[in-house]
């Protein structure tokens, strides 16, 4: 039972660390059934030892891809991203945009100009304003997360 308990554990760190592999079942290499210390659960070591097995063992790669749940494909950029950035380059990318791509340096300055016209806007009538101006579709927490950085950047005094 304390197995079992700890794993639930181990499990819920992976995924609040968006480390959690998803597809662990999917992993049939030898080592993740018979080794406790191995732990399909955790996808930054399912895929080094994707990595080790065909650098160390000479396992071939649609082989190894395959035994360790990923596609040849995956391999490949996990490969990469290894290279370039060591283990760090393991860690899932969060997918999405990074910023708030749609508010550029242009749409920003009309904003604060519209915030000083208009000191009482809230962020719908600002979304409106941005789309009759720039024919451009803003969520309004995106406007309101802008708003809330740059006022961190440029604190009145």
């Amino acid at each position: 039972m304390e197995g079992r308990k700890r794993d639930a554990v181990k499990r819920r760190a992976l995924d609040q660390n968006d480390t959690l592999n998803k597809n662990a079942d999917k992993v049939t290499d030898p080592k993740f059934k018979n080794v406790a210390f191995f732990d399909p659960d955790d996808i930054v070591q399912v895929k080094y030892e994707m990595l080790r097995s065909v650098q160390k063992d000479g396992a071939a790669i649609q082989q190894a891809s395959k035994s360790f749940g990923f596609s040849r494909i995956t391999f490949y950029k996990t490969g990469k991203a290894f290279n370039e950035n060591g283990l760090a380059g393991l860690i899932p990318q969060k997918k999405g945009p990074r910023r708030a791509h749609k508010l550029t340096r242009e749409v920003m300055e009309f904003v604060d100009r519209l915030l000083e016209r208009k000191p009482g806007i809230k962020s719908d009538g600002i979304r409106q304003e941005i789309k009759d101006r720039f024919d451009l579709t803003v969520h309004r927490r995106s406007i309101e997360r802008a708003i809330n950085r740059s006022k961190k950047k440029h604190p009145e005094t």
